[in-house]
């Protein structure tokens, strides 16, 4: 299975291993860090993105793949409003942790909530999310240095209000999911294990072994699915529905197995649809589910509301390079706040194993593209992520009892990680920026509009740190659906159902010449030979 060079590699890893065990190395400069990040991060690529053309953020930079996404025509410029399929007061758009947190408290408020996805709830980054949820609950930790940590690995960048109701409501949170059901690593007096995450200060990581984002999801899952809540699968949002005031009042939903179009219609609307992983952009893997194609961004920048580092992603700095089949899939950071350290061809390891994100990603890229240390494969290149040496650090059965979904994802395909290193290369991981909100999670520009989870824009800055994505979503989830279910519960009803913003979108396209030949929202990824979108 492994080539000749890989298995001459894996020694040179094997024989330095001790060395490398007792020297870690030192963790880089403010200097070394912008230099690297500018010299190989893929946000740096300035050929990779383009200014938009039209709308609240025309002018400003974006990827190449997304610009052409919100300027692509809408799916629908016309339908007939007067009918009704499906009413609630709260609309929820999208079925992950965001989703689903937001649904519970909504529904807490009295209103009547309606969830909509187009796949099934729970097909969602939630699922993917792998090595734990941060929160300052210990004696030793605070809200405030947590702020601080996810402040500067941000670059900072964060809304300061949205940051910090991250970091005070995180506490709750943890005890709110406790107390629903997810079985978290606790220590045999009930105390929860917390452990280190790349860029954080205190050890704040809770996690349920590796499957911590899979567990939520099952808890927050089944809690919607034994409450009064009209869940509808496989019904995308394609468009929202404004009144003549321009508030949200609905959406238009398509079946995603007949094509039928169908009007929602709601005194709010919460958008929860995630990222946009399988957007693929610069080419990258992505650790994402299938359905992550930006589309909340679509929607609201479509009806009016303004996106904020829109610029910026993240690349998770492990993820899967080898063996084919599993090619890009996330390869937690748990691994390494366990004690493995990432290691070139020659058996050298290049960095601290708990720098940031942006900064472990780019160090990958330059000791593969600058450096020539990389190792080839037949589908590119990665680094070795030395496995081995966390049993080494906390004795045997570490692995399987900390991270037992690593160990068989690899398992699958002859790859011990307990005797041998595994291939990393990054991924494309999470989407830093999204839409603008208010600390009551409402867009500034479309009154009844709430955003939350990876769609929304600022919470982290311009990188986010382990375990802050799994925390946003159920903060933001859960405020969300209570700010929106309490002002559909106490509003006036909203005015009648219009298109008449996605009119005036299609009119700046077609004054602007811009006809890409596609439609949007993409809703799937394309990888059938016609390159066909759904």
């Amino acid at each position: 299975m492994y080539t000749p060079e890989m298995l001459a590699s894996m020694a040179k890893v094997e024989a330095s291993r001790n060395k490398n065990l007792a020297t870690e190395p030192r963790r880089m400069t403010a200097e070394e860090k912008k230099a690297l990040l500018e010299a190989f991060h893929p946000d740096d690529k300035a050929d990779q993105f383009t200014q938009l053309q039209v709308g609240p953020n025309a002018g400003e930079r974006v990827p190449l793949e997304l610009a052409e996404l919100l300027q692509s025509t809408p799916r629908v410029l016309d339908a007939d409003l007067t009918r009704t399929d499906l009413e609630a007061d709260v609309l929820i758009i999208g079925g992950g942790g965001a989703g689903c947190s937001a649904a519970i408290e909504a529904q807490n408020t009295g209103a009547s909530v309606a969830l909509v996805t187009k796949l099934r709830v729970g097909d969602a980054n939630t699922m993917m999310a792998e090595g734990g949820i941060q929160a300052a609950d210990k004696p030793n930790d605070s809200p405030a240095i947590h702020f601080l940590d996810a402040y500067g690995g941000g670059h900072f960048a964060a809304k300061k209000p949205l940051l910090y109701k991250l970091v005070t409501q995180a506490p709750e949170a943890i005890a709110w999911l406790n107390d629903l059901g997810v079985e978290f690593d606790k220590a045999p007096d009930g105390t929860m294990i917390t452990t280190h995450g790349g860029g954080t200060s205190r050890k704040r990581m809770h996690a349920a072994k590796d499957y911590s984002g899979a567990e939520i999801m099952r808890t927050l899952r089944d809690e919607v699915l034994n409450r009064p809540i009209q869940v509808v699968d496989f019904t995308a949002a394609i468009e929202l529905l404004l009144d003549e005031g321009g508030r949200a009042c609905g959406a238009l939903l398509m079946n995603m197995e007949t094509r039928e179009i169908l009007v929602a219609r709601a005194k709010t609307v919460i958008l929860a649809t995630g990222g946009a992983g399988r957007m693929h952009y610069q080419g990258f893997p992505t650790s994402n589910h299938y359905g992550a194609t930006a589309d909340g961004l679509v929607l609201g920048y479509r009806a009016g509301a303004k996106l904020l580092y829109a610029d910026t992603l993240q690349y998770h700095p492990t993820g899967a390079a080898f063996p084919q089949q599993i090619f890009g899939a996330l390869v937690t950071e748990k691994v390494r706040s366990l004690g493995a350290m990432l290691i070139n061809r020659e058996g050298e390891a290049f960095m601290h194993p708990l720098e940031t994100r942006d900064v472990s990603a780019a160090s990958i890229i330059r000791e593969c593209l600058g450096r020539d240390k990389g190792v080839k494969t037949a589908d590119g290149q990665g680094v070795w992520l030395d496995t081995p040496m966390i049993e080494l650090k906390h004795g045997e059965g570490t692995i399987a009892r900390r991270i037992p979904a690593m160990l068989r994802m690899f398992g699958k395909y002859g790859i011990d990680l307990r005797k041998q290193p595994i291939l990393v290369y990054p991924t494309l991981h999470y989407q830093n920026g999204g839409l603008d909100i208010n600390p009551d999670c409402q867009t500034p520009a479309v009154p009844g509009l709430f955003v939350a989870g990876e769609a929304v824009g600022g919470i982290h800055g311009r990188n986010r740190l382990m375990g802050n994505s799994l925390l946003d979503i159920i903060v933001f989830g859960r405020d969300a659906g209570r700010n929106a279910g309490q002002m559909a519960v106490t509003a006036q009803a909203p005015g009648s159902p219009t298109l008449n913003h996605v009119l005036r979108y299609q009119a700046q396209l077609d004054g602007a010449g811009i006809h890409t030949g596609k439609y949007s929202p993409r809703l799937l990824p394309t990888y059938n030979a016609m390159g066909k979108d759904f």
